[in-house]
């Protein structure tokens, strides 16, 4: 029997991490196989992501929009790790971050409708069954990045954070057709993880 696949999306600090552990804890004790993962990935095109991210190496929109959709395309591909294999062998697939996350930042830059297209028609991406978006207040996000990171990445200035959330809210009103549940994570690790309980068991 085919697994589900979960996505968390959130503003960096909203706790996807915290939950996503929590998530995959409650459901393993409940006799289901679950694989945590995430993007950028481990594969190669992820160590390029990252180095971007941090600001190492400088890349356009267009390349970095380019970068994740190869990224991508590996993530649900490969035969050994893949999204679809894993699937296909009744894991449940918990990933932090997914094409959401593209649409939010590279579409601040590029058309939207653009990469829409580039991601929802590529037929090796796959649609994910549910969309959980942990959602805070851009001065929440940034207070929790200040006490827990060294520094930041190039998406993480308070003012970038605020276009991104803006930009999320756009994109889940495009995407109208996916299940995507939006949950108050300003709140604290218990209530947050309660509503998420009643949305995917």
């Amino acid at each position: 029997m085919p697994g589900k696949f979960i996505v968390f999306e959130g503003l960096d600090g909203s706790g996807k991490g915290t939950q996503i552990s929590r998530l995959a804890a409650e459901l393993s004790a409940r006799g289901e196989k679950v694989h945590l993962t995430c993007e950028p990935t481990q594969y190669a095109t992820g160590g390029l992501i990252r180095d971007a991210l941090a600001g190492i190496a400088k890349r356009t929109p267009s390349e970095m929009a380019g970068l994740f959709l190869a990224d991508r395309i590996a993530h649900c591909e490969n035969p050994a790790d893949g999204i679809k294999s894993l699937l296909e062998r009744g894991y449940t697939v918990i990933c932090d971050r997914y094409y959401y996350s593209s649409l939010a930042y590279q579409g601040m830059d590029l058309g939207l409708e653009w990469l829409i297209k580039a991601n929802l028609e590529c037929p090796a991406i796959l649609k994910p069954d549910l969309c959980i978006f942990l959602d805070v207040p851009t001065d929440t996000a940034d207070d929790r990045i200040s006490k827990g990171r060294a520094s930041r990445e190039i998406f993480e200035e308070k003012e970038t954070i605020e276009r991104v959330r803006k930009q999320y809210f756009k994109v889940f009103e495009k995407l109208s057709g996916h299940n995507i549940r939006v949950i108050n994570a300003a709140r604290s690790p218990e209530e947050v993880f309660e509503d998420i309980l009643k949305i995917v068991i």
